[in-house]
């Protein structure tokens, strides 16, 4: 212990940051907003100060501004907003545009502004614009970099002329957060990208070899005497949906955003409605492990940057399926069992001072969820609690120093109702980096607590601590992660295992000034060995090398990835149960990828690899490989199809475990085959349709001798099990899913959206069957038709306000 302190310290008290000479831009206010028009001829604009001399940082890193690019910035503010022109010198047939729509960059050119109203090198707030009109917005810092799932409602308006395109932008104080005080210095940045040949300029010049991009902005000042707005706004939002499955639903509700102070905000979703949150892309799971899926919902994919700290919090966990289990009768059958669980309401309310001390608290209420069960042989109906009312909480509590670093505490909780199971963790946070940017240093502790009904409660611990090099064109880093037998976060976060104890190192390489060939290069080498923590078990060790780069000529990208498990291998979780292994040995993966130039009219990705073991009486093999062509027509669509083919053939696998404890493994073919659309078309900045499709399709053969795993890890034949001797593990699973989507942007911050969906699925044993003889009985299947139309609008309150300030009359 007294070695971390000492460690500790010396990191604290390393050198300090040499200071750089940072850029800043004097405004003025205006007593006359310009006119958000993309025509500079509003007075507001003719004395402002201009910035300029923008610098390339990547790939030729400090290029300076080709004479016909030129970029120049003017900024002004009044009582309401801040506002910005900007004429970005071009060629007009050089400049790269395509419609798309809110937060999607396609191929286009960009024009972005980043503000820091704390001017606290950690906490961004970035705005961008297209030739387009189209708007994308984010916040960033150093832990989770860009969240482009924030939205502000902010207005912009862009327009292409003779010699380039214009911008300009009002971002009213009600999409920021900033302190009440008399005069104010900002952070500001501003960025430009050319899509002709990946450049981008940032006006403040950026050191890329080290440190986190928001040290290097410049600064805004002269704003004086502005007071933080009322920020107080309302989505009303009503739905309707058909489905036909089921009977169909009309909802009303509202979503709340409310300032509580300067720099904090309480979001709320007080009747929540999910109905047009797509599918997720489902496929057959062997593995002991569940499938992680990604958040849709968008309550809970913005603003939510705070909560993601210490990965403790997976959101889909809210509302998923229930945690009960009920137990039949041999004349007894579900005649419904709920999926999922409806949300009743949630909030978050987060923020940050202008000291640097995050705060953030969540909470979401489920509500009470029942199975119903039939006996068939009485005909009589029951119902049994399969989730309790439920409340889940998150507090966080995290302090940034130094422009670099953080200390955090975070706590995750799950109150269900009644007799049944709680959990509460707990995690303690360090990030820690030198004044200079050149190394760093983390630690975790955390620790969990289940309160599992008529039992002694589960505590579990986990730790992780790692130093490195996090600068320069060499880097590298060590780490130790441990996790004991009763660590679970599972009720409100996501681990897929416990009881390990790994430790990592790793070495990179990369350039930062373009070669004759190569505009980028990264090259990344690492290498662990694991244990089980208890006991202190070896169970296995691998090294890989990636690397990836870009094309200077070409702009193509490229990519590989060779990993090596040399040596036995121990699963322990394959065979699902304690303290049972299975052997293998020797693994070689590879792969590699390619990315040709999104800008042609067509383009294409490939990926292709290879896995094989080489272990005595084993020949499994696997390869994979996948193409997805693009094509753009013109600058409003764009289409991009996708197949993916997997074969593994030889593999070993868990079957089930019988009565008598033999654990069964299986030999077995499996083939993957994935087709994929998207497209979108889109009429302007604010009318688009959208397509997506998947079908997955995977078959899994056994053959019709099974293995016995063994106490010592390996597997054998001599108990005779065949397919004749349990259910048929063959698997022929197909699921297809389509979504059709209508957006109208009628007004800042409100949307209608008219969707139609469909979806399919089949599940048999019927492992012999070709694509198409599958495909042809999903299509026998009943189909899931789902319409469903849902607006949302935005109200801000000062502009409600403002409606019914009396108006002075006249004398």
């Amino acid at each position: 212990m007294r070695h971390f302190i000492i460690f500790f310290l010396a990191m604290v008290t390393a050198i300090t940051l040499q200071a750089q000479e940072k850029k800043s831009l004097n405004i003025k206010r205006t007593d006359q907003a310009p006119k958000i028009d993309a025509v500079l001829d509003d007075a507001a604009w003719q004395n402002a100060e201009i910035a300029g001399d923008f610098i390339q940082f990547r790939p030729d890193v400090g290029a300076t501004e080709k004479e016909h690019q030129k970029t120049e910035v003017k900024v002004t503010y009044n009582d309401n907003a801040i506002f910005f022109a900007a004429y970005l010198h071009d060629t007009p047939e050089a400049i790269i545009k395509q419609f798309s729509q809110r937060d999607n960059f396609g191929i286009s050119d960009f024009f972005g502004i980043v503000l820091n109203p704390n001017n606290d090198a950690q906490n961004d707030v970035e705005f961008f614009v297209f030739p387009t009109g189209h708007q994308a917005d984010a916040i960033a810092n150093p832990t989770i970099g860009e969240d482009f799932g924030w939205n502000a409602v902010w207005e912009s308006a862009s327009r292409i002329v003779d010699d380039g395109w214009i911008v300009e932008v009002k971002i009213p104080y009600a999409a920021l957060r900033f302190s009440n005080q008399e005069v104010q210095t900002w952070g500001l940045q501003f960025h430009r990208r050319f899509r002709t040949d990946n450049s981008q300029y940032a006006w403040n010049p950026i050191d890329v070899t080290k440190g986190y991009i928001g040290l290097y902005n410049g600064e805004i000042k002269g704003i004086e005497n502005i007071e933080p707005p009322t920020r107080l706004s309302f989505y009303p939002f009503a739905s309707a949906t058909y489905n036909s499955s089921e009977n169909p639903d009309y909802g009303v509700g509202m979503d709340v955003k409310y300032g509580i102070s300067e720099n904090f905000t309480l979001d709320a979703t007080l009747i929540p409605d999910f109905s047009q949150s797509g599918f997720d892309n489902v496929q057959l799971n062997l593995g002991p492990f569940e499938q992680q899926f990604s958040e849709q919902r968008q309550f809970f994919t913005e603003g939510v940057d705070l909560f993601s700290k210490g990965n403790l919090f997976y959101s889909r966990r809210i509302g998923s399926a229930p945690v009960g289990e009920v137990a039949l009768s041999d004349d007894e059958e579900f005649v419904d069992y709920p999926e999922k669980v409806n949300m009743l309401n949630a909030i978050k309310v987060s923020g940050r001072t202008k000291n640097g001390l995050g705060i953030g608290v969540f909470n979401a209420i489920t509500e009470k969820t029942k199975a119903h069960i039939k006996d068939n042989v009485t005909n009589s109906t029951r119902e049994e609690v399969v989730e309790p009312m439920a409340n889940y909480n998150i507090l966080v509590v995290d302090q940034q120093f130094n422009k670099n670093s953080s200390v955090s505490l975070i706590n995750t909780n799950v109150t269900r109702n009644g007799h049944a199971r709680d959990a509460n963790v707990t995690g303690l946070l360090l990030d820690l980096v030198n004044k200079k940017n050149t190394y760093g240093f983390i630690a975790q502790a955390k620790r969990s607590d289940i309160n599992l009904p008529d039992e002694d409660n589960q505590v579990g611990y986990s730790s992780r601590i790692g130093f490195g090099k996090n600068s320069g064109k060499y880097r590298f880093s060590v780490e130790h992660e441990a996790v004991d037998k009763e660590y679970d976060i599972n009720d409100m976060g996501i681990l897929f295992r416990n009881n390990f104890s790994n430790f990592y190192a790793n070495g990179s390489y990369r350039i930062f000034e373009p070669t004759k060939i190569l505009n980028n290069f990264y090259l990344y080498v690492n290498a662990n060995i694991s244990y089980l923590f208890k006991p202190h078990t070896y169970t296995g060790k691998n090294f890989n090398v990636n690397f990836s780069g870009n094309l200077k000529k070409s702009l193509m990208d490229f990519g590989g990835f060779i990993a090596i498990q040399p040596g036995k291998q121990y699963d322990y979780f394959g065979p699902r149960a304690e303290n049972r292994y299975f052997i293998s040995e020797d693994w070689l993966n590879m792969n590699g990828w390619i990315s040709s130039n999104y800008n042609k009219t067509f383009a294409l990705d490939a990926n292709f690899g290879y896995e094989t073991l080489f272990e005595s009486g084993r020949d499994y093999t696997s390869y994979f490989y996948g193409v997805s062509p693009r094509l753009k027509l013109g600058d409003k669509f764009i289409m991009q199809y996708s197949f993916d083919y997997d074969m593994e053939k030889k593999e070993r696998g868990y079957v089930q475990t019988l009565d008598n404890d033999d654990i069964i493994y299986g030999q077995r073919d499996q083939e993957t085959i994935i087709n994929s659309i998207s497209a979108s078309y889109n009429f302007n900045s604010f009318h688009a349709l959208n397509l997506t499709f998947r079908n997955y399709w995977s078959t899994v053969t056994y053959e019709n001798d099974l293995y016995a795993l063994q106490e010592n890890g390996r597997l054998n034949q001599d108990d005779g099990y065949t397919k004749v001797d349990i259910d048929n593990p063959d698997v022929n699973f197909d699921a297809w899913n389509l979504d059709l989507s209508y957006s109208w942007q009628f007004a800042p911050g409100s949307q209608l959206t008219a969707l139609y969906r469909n979806r399919l699925y089949n599940d048999t044993n019927a492992s012999k069957d070709d694509y198409f003889t599958s495909l042809n009985d999903l299509f026998k299947e009943d189909i899931n038709h789902v319409f469903s139309l849902r607006m949302v609008y935005y109200i801000d309150y000062n502009n409600v306000k403002n409606i019914f300030k009396s108006k002075p009359k006249n004398i």
